[in-house]
């Protein structure tokens, strides 16, 4: 399967032995499917905390059916990626034994989070307010499409559906065709990081405090903020975003060029680093002094004809050749990459973003990081993603202190799903 991976990727560095994790000792009960929830879960657990992923027996978190799927991850590959460094128990939450499982689990949790459908985690009776006497330091963070409340509660949400509503479509792509799309869920993985500094606040506030609270984020809100400074342009001037295609709307020049070997961008933020492009790089000192370039608002005017002077020099010479000298400049530029390149490329080398950790039936798989780095209390080191109730056994004993026969009584009465009989891992 991965035919190259030791060339390509380094081995895990474990973390420092004895070193202390972040979040170490904190408990969480994990009811979070597809990405926004268990992402913020993921970035929780690597921070140390425990997270026990309560799935349905047999299919799991149905994030588990995107593809490409791998056997031995009990799944797919998108499920692998939000799911480390977790537990998996099994429960079917249509018993009372199940139910009353994961009451038992929450009861001697210190975080909560679940993404249901609006109505549901109350139904089951597992829902904030239960918890507010019984485990008053509990933390209650749901996830959500338009929140818990008002008139749009109910309706269900995903990604490309945030990024339509909330206009970020609308901003992307080129002036001469509809809006398009972002590929990477980028409205999930936000939301994830919103509903993970939500939970850390609420857990600094807990420490000076004692008391638990219930955190919400929705994603159609946080969409809204995806859209960047956007909002208030338009408020302030009445005009929509246009889209850009690769070039800015507000600097110039910034956008792809093409030298003789690959195309790569450019960005001259403010007006010094356009002269420093024009002087150090292109050698175009005249360009650099005509008054008719001399500021970032002259230049958006006249982008047509700047674009054409330095495409024109831009075309003289290799993609090494500019990147030398830009990068001595100091002007930010980079190369268009795909994927493929970019997770193999030198900057991700030395910054270890994408890693080799060791799986018990594959031998290696890769790893993407957070991009997280403490001095003091590192990342726990990465655990593949759990099977569908693979540590049931396990957690029941710890957490509850269950012996054998008790937890073989539950799984023939159907608490972890149908007939089903859990052998311990």
């Amino acid at each position: 399967m991965f035919n190259d991976i030791e060339k390509d990727f380094p081995a895990h560095r474990p973390r420092p032995e004895h070193a202390e994790l972040a979040l170490q000792g904190i408990r969480i009960i994990d009811f979070t499917h597809f990405i926004a929830g268990p992402f913020a879960t993921m970035i929780l657990a690597d921070m140390g905390a425990e997270v026990i992923k309560v799935e349905a027996p047999g299919r799991g978190d149905d994030f588990r059916q995107y593809p490409p799927i791998v056997p031995a991850f009990g799944g797919g590959v998108p499920y692998a990626w939000t799911n480390r460094n977790k537990r998996s128990i099994a429960l079917d939450l249509k018993t009372s034994d199940g139910l009353a499982l994961a009451r038992e689990l929450i009861s001697k949790a210190d975080v909560v989070v679940e993404n249901f459908s609006t109505g549901v985690i109350e139904r089951l009776g597992l829902g904030y307010e239960t918890w507010r006497e019984s485990n008053p330091g509990l933390i209650f963070c749901s996830v959500s499409a338009y929140g818990r409340k008002g008139a749009f509660a109910d309706r269900l949400g995903f990604d490309p559906i945030a990024q339509a509503e909330s206009g970020f479509i609308s901003m992307n792509g080129y002036p001469d065709r509809e809006g398009v799309r972002a590929l990477s869920p980028v409205m999930d993985i936000s939301t994830a990081m919103m509903a993970c500094n939500a939970i850390l606040g609420a857990l600094v506030s807990r420490a000076r405090t004692g008391k638990g609270q219930s955190v919400e984020v929705a994603l159609f809100d946080n969409a809204v903020l995806m859209t960047g400074y956007a909002p208030l342009q338009q408020l302030y001037t009445g005009n929509e975003p246009t889209r850009p295609g690769n070039t800015s709307p507000d600097t110039c020049p910034s956008g792809v060029f093409k030298a003789t070997d690959r195309s790569f961008l450019i960005n001259c933020g403010n007006t010094q680093i356009f002269q420093r492009l024009m002087t150090q790089v292109v050698d175009l000192p005249q360009v650099a002094a005509d008054p008719a370039y001399a500021t970032n608002k002259d230049r958006v005017a006249k982008r047509e004809s700047l674009f054409a002077l330095l495409q024109d020099a831009f075309s003289q010479h290799p993609w090494s050749y500019w990147q030398t000298r830009m990068r001595e400049a100091n002007v930010p530029c980079g190369e268009l990459r795909t994927v493929g390149e970019a997770i193999r490329a030198p900057e991700a080398r030395d910054r270890e973003i994408v890693t080799r950790i060791p799986h018990p039936e594959l031998g290696w798989v890769p790893n993407v990081a957070l991009p997280i780095r403490y001095s003091g209390t590192p990342l726990a080191d990465p655990v593949p993603a759990p099977r569908v109730g693979e540590n049931t056994n396990d957690v029941l004993s710890e957490w509850l202190g269950y012996d054998h026969e008790r937890i073989q009584g539950l799984a023939e009465a159907g608490a972890f799903g149908a007939a089903s009989i859990h052998s311990a891992t």
